[in-house]
């Protein structure tokens, strides 16, 4: 196994740290055991050998629960491996596929040597150490059933996608079929984080610098479970849908009550597009200075990437602002067209307006109207705005219904499940869609 490890070219950037890594390295340190007459020196080295398989086997085991893998725990490891991994290739047929990139015979021939490899390490035969160890930890691993089942992962994004890599590449014949699958995969798939994950929030390292971590576990909900707002979801979609077309899109803003539904439908457009190659990135107020660098790193990717802030809104004294309206329109550098801006608001303007805003007579500043036409000008550069009222007391009750038809634990009477219901409203805010789905909450637990 080490020698297959140590012939990659293309997928050399594997992390020493990895499982494939340390295994190939122990494996090596076996071929030297075998060397070693019998005594005290090779019985030491055996059980050092066996205590570093066993913790590489325990982390196989780690990461198979992570992912609710199951049955070839190793093949599904090296399909995980294959399909994260980033390489000139990979982001290449991401991008193109095999059939444009087919006359890079120099490139290929190399990959088609990583490939074969990779068949070789795939159907490696782990009997091989029997001999030398007295044992095969790795037995149990070709036919392992999880006590965690995969729809119960927080990772079915991930999994499911490697999954399927595994059941195509355990049906191949040799590293030419490799290549071919590997390459269909990135072409339809996407690599590494970005090509598996829905959605990723900004984080940074020990160094400062910020990286996209992804968002294991999204919402599933669809635009289906949102009653009403027909005319806002309309324009929402079709704005979505013409991005991740290739056309011109609008950011959006989304304003208007709490609870009304705006976050939902940025969550049922991620589930309603993913399959289009759109992506969200979540990115919080303070974060505003890092959108230079996000953009810088998803601007050259072949997704459509929604960078989303949620309950968007400033107070007088914060100008984070303008990190934003500097992004979103009027820095040097133009936002690439592969991103867009998705903001939910309660407020209109996005800033807090004081009346004082509105006049010039004030001894603090000369020109305070011009204060709020900079403030006025960061919502001109949404596109997009879509207002979310309130419903009306008929609204709220048609919301309730068509939660409570979806709901198969409710059987109460329609007039006293109204009846209830604006009672519930008068003691918790009043009439929203997010109150009605907590009325429907409180019922069918009780029922």
């Amino acid at each position: 196994m080490y020698n297959y490890i140590s012939n990659l070219i293309m997928y050399r950037n594997i992390d020493k740290d990895s499982i494939l890594v340390k295994l190939g390295d122990v494996f090596r340190e076996i071929d030297h055991l075998q060397s070693l007459p019998v005594g005290q020196e090779a019985d030491e080295k055996r059980s050092d050998i066996i205590r570093e398989i066993n913790n590489q086997v325990y982390r196989l085991l780690d990461i198979s629960t992570k992912y609710g893998f199951n049955e070839n725990l190793w093949k599904c490891y090296i399909s995980y491996i294959l399909a994260t991994n980033e390489n000139p290739f990979s982001v290449i047929s991401e991008k193109v596929g095999l059939a444009e990139n087919i006359e890079e015979a120099s490139a290929l021939s190399i990959v088609r040597q990583d490939m074969q490899n990779f068949y070789e390490i795939f159907n490696y035969d782990f009997s091989k150490i029997n001999v030398p160890l007295g044992m095969n930890p790795f037995d149990i691993l070709t036919s392992y059933k999880s006590i965690a089942k995969s729809e119960h992962t927080y990772n079915k994004s991930v999994s499911e996608k490697v999954y399927e890599l595994y059941r195509a590449l355990d049906g191949a014949s040799d590293g030419e079929k490799f290549f071919e699958i590997i390459g269909t995969f990135y072409q339809k798939y996407g690599v590494g984080s970005m090509g598996l994950n829905k959605a990723f929030r900004v984080k940074h390292d020990e160094m400062g610098q910020c990286y996209l971590s992804p968002i294991t576990h999204t919402s599933d909900v669809v635009f289906d479970d949102l009653v009403g707002y027909e005319m806002q979801k309309e324009m929402l979609i079709a704005n979505t849908q013409a991005f991740v077309d290739g056309k011109r899109a609008n950011n959006c803003l989304l304003f208007g009550d709490s609870g009304t539904g705006k976050s939902t439908c940025i969550k049922a457009l991620l589930n309603k597009f993913y399959p289009d190659g759109l992506r969200l990135i979540e990115v919080y107020k303070h974060q505003f200075q890092d959108l230079s660098r996000i953009i810088e790193i998803v601007k050259n990717r072949n997704y459509k990437f929604i960078i989303y802030m949620d309950d968007l809104s400033f107070e007088e004294f914060e100008i984070e602002y303008k990190y934003l309206k500097a992004i979103i329109e009027g820095g040097l550098e133009i936002k690439p067209d592969n991103v867009l801006i998705y903001a939910t608001s309660n407020r209109r303007h996005l800033i807090r307006e004081t009346w004082s805003d509105r006049s010039d007579m004030s001894a603090d500043e000369l020109h305070r109207s011009d204060t709020m036409q900079e403030k006025l000008s960061l919502v001109a550069r949404f596109g997009i705005s879509i207002n979310f009222s309130k419903p009306m007391k008929k609204e709220f009750e048609n919301i309730v219904l068509e939660l409570a038809k979806k709901n198969p634990d409710i059987h109460m009477d329609e007039k006293e499940l109204l009846l209830k219901a604006n009672a519930w409203s008068l003691r918790n805010g009043g009439y929203s869609g997010r109150v009605a789905e907590q009325f429907i909450i409180s019922i069918s637990s009780k029922e």
